[in-house]
């Protein structure tokens, strides 16, 4: 029989691979249209917005100006408030890396009874928002409250002149900040950790480092950059926190200032120099991050299959640092749990805990007119922004990871920048754009909150999306379009089946997120027909009859949805889950 060999074209492998490198650069009329069209939702959604803002702030009756941002600098209001936004969000990110530092290192570093569970239970903060979270915090924290009866009963202050918690509300919301973000900067640090290699801790310990030496000179400045990058993170989150000092009552923050400005965003042009100057401060600090991480990321090397680098310590000392991990991880969930007593409260007054319990706050959920809607407004907003992200992300971490358009790299800087931007300055844009066009959130919310949702959770989705096509090889793909297939069709035979598992994980996490988004839904959801959850949680807990009994009802709710989301994407990602919380 005759060999089919010899009709083979007789191309040289070195040829090969420049014709396959030159088609995997070649940029085709289709690719090039989606990498436009991509550009395009951030220039409408993301760049306008903030734009307008600008023109706003800078232009008055067609002239340039900068006296709004002089009226600022000289309003006492804001410096005060600028101070205590300062203030909060340095104290809450110094406690949370506190705690985030040691524990991820004993829970990287030693081998750990427990270990899943503990890891289980050190992310469940992240399935509430602070701003939940508080609205049952303020009960056990009230004079007669809980908390001071517990002190009663124990003998440690006067029952008829108990401790009046709630006249200190900055330190109520720095530790629910602190509780709410050790999650985010624990996965942070994690993965800082795991990326360093073992070989130059144990070079170091063959020259007599040991013990907390070894971790202050090697360790600790090897996964610097990733502390610093937690840390700015969480320095962002805390500093542009809305829901919790909106349920504190507690005004001198720039966040409360901008959300009482949203009303006056078309007459009032310092709303617009407030928000840019947040957006400013906080952009600075990612770019700092992000260039500081770059510049001292140290290369390592990958640590064997199978190799955990888990050292066993003497039981004595295993019981302690477990020990340590849970208490951190009780107080940690004890807003959560919080939530649940209140929603579950029949009646709870000057008792440690409830002494009537009922489930007719949860009924309620379905029948009352503005928890039944709110509902059904986020489950169709959350949905539709998952949906748009998945799009959104995958076709970004596509161009950007496979180098299939110009300027990947711009692109992905777009992509990750709502981490720098915050949610506030987003929102209240959109106030001031769209107002007055068919988008105008004043008449109809919905789209824009659909869009805010998405662009908000677009980082976390394009990450997940990082994370699937860097483990799919691009061999498989050259050998597909070697036989014939087109780009397409190799990427949806060949590419999508393999970063599913991704796709759905990060879906499923930009659905959750969405669920209880804060600032979005509490500045575009203006008319009560189309509040979200989290608007009708803080409308709820204004109501003196069962209010707060609703609103912790409805925050369960949305715990309950987050637990699972967060469930099922750590199972589908595993170790990778980290990377989605990643700068």
């Amino acid at each position: 029989m005759k060999s089919d060999l010899g009709s083979l074209p007789t191309t040289s492998p070195f040829s090969l691979t420049r014709s396959l490198r030159r088609i995997r650069h070649e940029y085709s009329p289709k690719t090039l249209a989606l990498w436009a069209g991509l550009w395009l939702v951030f220039l409408a959604f993301l760049f306008y917005p903030i734009a307008f803002m600008l023109k706003g702030a800078v232009i008055y009756e067609g002239q340039f100006t900068l006296d709004f941002f002089k009226l600022l600098l000289r309003d006492p209001q804001l410096a005060d408030a600028l101070k205590g936004s300062f203030g909060l969000a340095l104290t809450s990110t110094a406690l949370t890396l506190a705690l985030a530092v040691p524990i991820a290192y004993a829970m990287v570093r030693y081998r750990l009874p427990f270990k899943s569970v503990l890891n289980v239970l050190l992310l469940v903060p992240m399935i509430s928002p602070p701003f939940v979270s508080a609205i049952a915090v303020r009960k056990l924290l009230a004079r007669f409250g809980p908390i001071n009866q517990l002190l009663i009963s124990l003998g440690l202050v006067d029952p008829t002149n108990p401790p009046s918690w709630l006249d200190y509300p900055f330190w109520g919301i720095v530790v629910l900040q602190v509780l709410h973000f050790l999650p985010i900067a624990y996965l942070n640090c994690v993965a800082a950790l795991s990326r360093i290699d073992r070989s130059l801790e144990e070079a170091a310990q063959s020259l007599g480092a040991s013990g907390f030496r070894l971790f202050r000179t090697v360790t600790l400045p090897l996964m610097t950059p990733g502390l610093f990058a937690a840390g700015s993170l969480v320095f962002i989150l805390a500093f542009t926190d809305l829901g919790t000092p909106l349920v504190f009552n507690y005004t001198r923050v720039v966040a409360v200032q901008i959300f009482h400005r949203v009303e006056q965003a078309l007459e009032d042009p310092t709303g617009y120099a407030m928000v840019l100057l947040v957006m400013a401060l906080s952009v600075a600090v990612f770019w700092v991050s992000k260039r500081w991480a770059e510049r001292w990321q140290v290369q390592t090397i990958p640590r064997a299959a199978g190799e955990t680098g888990e050292r066993i310590l003497p039981l004595p000392l295993t019981v302690l640092i477990t020990a340590s991990i849970l208490l951190v991880t009780f107080f940690a969930i004890l807003p959560n749990i919080a939530v649940l007593l209140n929603a579950l409260a029949d009646r709870w007054f000057m008792t440690i805990l409830p002494d009537r319990w009922t489930l007719r706050y949860f009924h309620q959920l379905l029948v009352y007119p503005l928890a039944a809607t709110s509902i059904r407004n986020s489950l169709l907003y959350s949905l539709a922004s998952a949906l748009l992200d998945i799009l959104l992300g995958l076709a970004i971490a596509y161009i950007v990871v496979r180098r299939k358009a110009p300027l990947p790299h711009w692109l992905d800087g777009a992509a990750m920048l709502p981490l720098a931007i915050p949610g506030i300055v987003v929102a209240f844009g959109y106030v001031g754009a769209f107002a007055n066009t068919p988008l105008d959130p004043r008449q109809n919310p919905v789209l824009l909150l659909i869009i805010a949702y998405a662009i908000r959770r677009l980082p976390y989705m394009v990450r997940a999306c990082y994370a699937g096509l860097q483990q799919v090889s691009e061999s498989l793909e050259e050998a597909s379009l070697n036989l014939g297939a087109s780009p397409f069709w190799t990427f949806v035979k060949v590419t999508l089946p393999q970063i599913v598992p991704h796709l759905i994980a990060g879906g499923i996490m930009a659905f959750a997120f969405a669920m209880l988004e804060v600032s979005d839904s509490l500045i575009l959801a203006f008319d009560q027909r189309y509040f979200p959850i989290t608007k009708a949680i803080y409308a709820l807990s204004n109501r003196l009859e069962g209010g707060v009994q609703m609103a912790s009802a409805m925050g369960v709710l949305g715990m309950l949805v987050l637990a699972i989301s967060m469930a099922i994407s750590t199972r589908l990602m595993g170790r990778r889950m980290g990377e989605v919380f990643r700068m």
